[in-house]
C-alpha cells in the first residue's frame, strides 16, 4: 500500500496541471474577446453592402426628379426604366394618311396633344414594325382631323365602324384578346361620339381622351386621362417667383357650363378674386390674359363643355397653383402623381366658400404646393422628338401599365 502512493502523486499533479492550463485558456481567451469587443465599439463599423430596398430609397431621396409627387417614386422609376426597354407598340398601317388617318391636321390649338402623340409614336423607341413582338396594337383614327374637313357626326361614326372592322377582319390581333390590346388616341369630344357605334370598341379597347368623366363612360383601370395642353405657350414657364404673385385667385373664360354660371355670378364682382364672365379680349392688351397667370397664387378650373379644361395645363406652365373645381374627374397620370401635392381638388359645391378655402391656405403649404408645381411641369409638356418624362412618355407609361395587366 505504502509503494504504491508516490505513484499516484504525479496523476494528481498532471491533473491539476491540466486543469490549470485549461484555466489559464480560458481566462486568455475571455480576455482576448473582450478587447476585441472593446476595439469594435471604438472603431467605426465596416461598411455593409446595401440592400435592394435600401439602395431605392437612398436614390429616391438624393434623386431631386423623384420627390414626393409621385405617389410611389421608386416604383415608378423602375417601372419607368423597364418601360423605356421593353415596351413596343405596333400601329395599324392600313388607312389614308391623305384624308382621315394617320396624323391629325394640325399640333398647335386646345387639342394638339392628338396630334403630338400621333407624331411622337412615329418617332420613338417604341415603335415597332414586327407585330409578334408588340404589346398594343394603335388604331390610328383621328376624329379631329375629320372634323376639320367638315365630316358630320354620323358619317364620322360609319367611317370609324368601317375602319375598325376592316383591321378585325384583315389581321388576327384583335380577336387575340377580343381588343384588350388595342387603344386609340383623341382629344376631342367628336372622337368619343365618332366610336358609339362600335360598342365593343368602347368597351374592350383602350381609350386615351381628354374628356376622361367617371359618368360618360369612361372606365380609370382601363382608359387613361390625356392631359390637354394648349401649345405652343404664349410665354415662357413661370416658377420660383413666390413674390410676384400677390393676386389671391384668377379666372376668365365662358359661361358654357353650370360651375362656370355659377363661379362668375358668385364672385364676379369681388374684389379679391380676378374673375371675368368671358375671356379677355385682345384689345386690352398683349397676351394680358397669360401675364395673370404670372401674378396670381390660385388659378380656377373649372369644367367647361367637358369635365377637362386646357386651362389645368396653362396653370402648370405658368407656375400658377390650379384650383380644380370638377366633379367626375380622372386626373391625367393619377396613376403616377399625387395631384394634392400640387393642386388644390374641390367639389363644385365647395365653389360658393371659393375664397374662404383658397385664404385659409396657410402661406408655406402654398409654397410647398408651388415648389411642387414646378417639379411636374415637364410631364405636362409635349416636344417633337419626344424626351424623357415629357407628356409623351407619361402616357406611354400609363399605357405600359394596363398592358401588364392583360394576359391572355
Amino acid at each position: 500500500m505504502l509503494a504504491a502512493k508516490p505513484a499516484q502523486l504525479p496523476a494528481t499533479s498532471s491533473i491539476c496541471t491540466l486543469r490549470g492550463s485549461l484555466l489559464t485558456l480560458a481566462v486568455l481567451t475571455l480576455a482576448s474577446f473582450t478587447v476585441l469587443s472593446l476595439k469594435s465599439l471604438r472603431s467605426p463599423p465596416l461598411q455593409q453592402q446595401p440592400s435592394a430596398r435600401n439602395t431605392l430609397i437612398a436614390v429616391s431621396k438624393s434623386d431631386e426628379e423623384f420627390p414626393e409627387i409621385y405617389h410611389t417614386p421608386e416604383i415608378f422609376k423602375l417601372n419607368y426604366v423597364e418601360m423605356e426597354k421593353k415596351f413596343k407598340v405596333y400601329i395599324y398601317p392600313d388607312g389614308d394618311p391623305n384624308t382621315f388617318y394617320q396624323t391629325p391636321r394640325k399640333l398647335t390649338g386646345k387639342y394638339s396633344s392628338e396630334g403630338y402623340f400621333f407624331q411622337n409614336i412615329r418617332e420613338s423607341r417604341f415603335r415597332t414594325e414586327d407585330p409578334d413582338q408588340a404589346d398594343l396594337f394603335f388604331i390610328p383614327i383621328s376624329c379631329h382631323k375629320m372634323r376639320g374637313k367638315g365630316t358630320s357626326y354620323e358619317n364620322m361614326t360609319i367611317i370609324v365602324k368601317d375602319y375598325v372592322e376592316s383591321l378585325i377582319s384583315k389581321y388576327p390581333y384583335w380577336n387575340r384578346t377580343l381588343g384588350a390590346d388595342h387603344f386609340f388616341v383623341t382629344c376631342h369630344d367628336v372622337g368619343v361620339r365618332a366610336t358609339e357605334g362600335l360598342p365593343f370598341l368602347v368597351k374592350n379597347s383602350i381609350r386615351v381622351v381628354c374628356s376622361p368623366s367617371y359618368d360618360v363612360g369612361f372606365i380609370p383601370h382601363k382608359d387613361v386621362a390625356l392631359p390637354q395642353v394648349l401649345q405652343p405657350f404664349a410665354l415662357p414657364a413661370g416658377g420660383n417667383d413666390l413674390g410676384n404673385r400677390t393676386n389671391l385667385g384668377f379666372w376668365a373664360g365662358h359661361r358654357n357650363s353650370k360651375i362656370r354660371v355659377i363661379l362668375a355670378r358668385v364672385w364676379e364682382n369681388d374684389t379679391e378674386l380676378d374673375i371675368s364672365n368671358n375671356r379677355i379680349s385682345r384689345a386690352t392688351g398683349h397676351l394680358v390674359y397669360q401675364k395673370r397667370f404670372y401674378r396670381t397664387k390660385f388659378c380656377i378650373c373649372p369644367g367647361g363643355s367637358q369635365v377637362n379644361s386646357a386651362r389645368i395645363t396653362d396653370s402648370i406652365h405658368y407656375g400658377c397653383v390650379p384650383v380644380i373645381l370638377s366633379d367626375y374627374y380622372d386626373l391625367p397620370f393619377n396613376d403616377i402623381l399625387d395631384w394634392r401635392k400640387f393642386t388644390v381638388i374641390l367639389r363644385e359645391k365647395d365653389v360658393y366658400q371659393l375664397k374662404q378655402i383658397l385664404k385659409g391656405i396657410p402661406d408655406a403649404e402654398f409654397a410647398r404646393l408651388h415648389k411642387n408645381l414646378v417639379k411636374v411641369q415637364k410631364h405636362f409638356q409635349w416636344n417633337t422628338p419626344p424626351v424623357q418624362y415629357d407628356a409623351f412618355h407619361m402616357v406611354m407609361y400609363e399605357l405600359w401599365l394596363r398592358h401588364r395587366v392583360i394576359k391572355y
